[in-house]
């Protein structure tokens, strides 16, 4: 409790000495993220959201490319106003507005898959520097390296995960090439009551549309019917058997990254309150789950 006490202390101190606030300043930590450490201002013209993080090349995490698109998104449309930043520290307006949950996902399939549609097509006119390409499948193979290279106590299990990876991959059908958001999970989406927002590009560059649309649909647990819907949304057609399947097939590829991902964080993130051994094996029973329904439903890709 003594470091935490004396870490909270440094973190309020750095943020009272960032030269943006107007008047009198409140702090409080805000809580749910497993990766960053965000807190709450409040000052005379509002609320902010400061995010301190550092880059994370075994995550291929670069900040100065999340600050690229976060400025990029504000300008679509898509996201807060970026109010400052500096080494390690991005500074964005605070919304008043729900954070969604797994239900909130459910219940909101044709108006999120209208966002995600505009931000793939739109941001491409607004992205700028070097283009940044999210496959999974290469996330997932070069997670496997950093794996073996950090001693993991799941290294035994690496090639199995390989396998699996170029299975799922095999499945997927050719589809444009889009910007991606990356990292769908439900408290990435904001709800103020008149419209949606994302946040959190850490992870966003060229990919394609499968793979935010299979994480949307694994985070929240959708259901067949609900995934064939989002489907239906996106494409703006009924979805026939291949798009069926590759959308399968992704949804255990977005499981099995995302469960690689705290596999490696296990060995080099420590954020408060996160327990990364917990979150890996929740991930990976949601990917047995997935995986044995896809099998049952498509069989195994050759």
């Amino acid at each position: 409790m003594a470091v935490i006490r004396e870490i909270t202390a440094a973190r309020s101190g750095r943020i009272a000495a960032l030269p943006i606030w107007k008047g009198s300043i409140a702090i409080e930590p805000l809580m749910g993220g497993i990766s960053n450490e965000s807190w709450l201002v409040t000052d005379d013209a509002g609320g902010h959201v400061v995010r301190f993080g550092q880059d994370y090349p075994f995550h291929h995490v670069l900040r100065d490319r999340e600050l690229m698109t976060a400025r990029a998104a504000e300008e679509a449309g898509f996201a807060p106003a970026v109010e400052h930043a500096e080494p390690g520290v991005m500074i964005c307006r605070h919304l008043r507005a729900k954070t969604f949950d797994e239900a909130d996902v459910r219940a909101n399939i044709g108006r999120i898959a209208e966002i995600v549609r505009a931000f793939h097509e739109k941001m491409p006119h607004h992205v700028s520097g070097p283009g940044f390409m999210f496959w999974p499948f290469h996330v997932v193979r070069d997670y496997a390296r950093t794996l073996a290279g950090g001693g993991s106590r799941m290294v035994e299990h690496v090639p199995a995960y390989l396998d699996m990876a170029n299975e799922l991959e095999a499945a997927q059908i050719p589809l444009p090439v889009v910007f991606g958001h990356n990292d769908l999970l439900p408290a990435n989406l904001l709800d103020d009551g008149v419209r949606l927002w994302l946040i959190d590009f850490e992870y966003a560059g060229f990919s394609t549309a499968m793979f935010d649309l299979a994480g949307l649909s694994s985070n929240a647990g959708f259901s067949q019917q609900e995934s064939e819907e989002l489907l239906g949304v996106y494409f703006g057609r009924r979805p026939d058997e291949a798009l069926k399947r590759s959308l399968a097939a992704m949804q255990c590829a977005s499981l099995l990254r995302e469960a690689m991902w705290s596999m490696v964080s296990e060995l080099y993130l420590d954020a408060p309150g996160t327990d990364y051994v917990s979150y890996t094996a929740e991930n990976l029973r949601r990917l047995d789950v997935a995986l044995d329904a896809y099998r049952t439903e498509h069989g195994r890709a050759r």
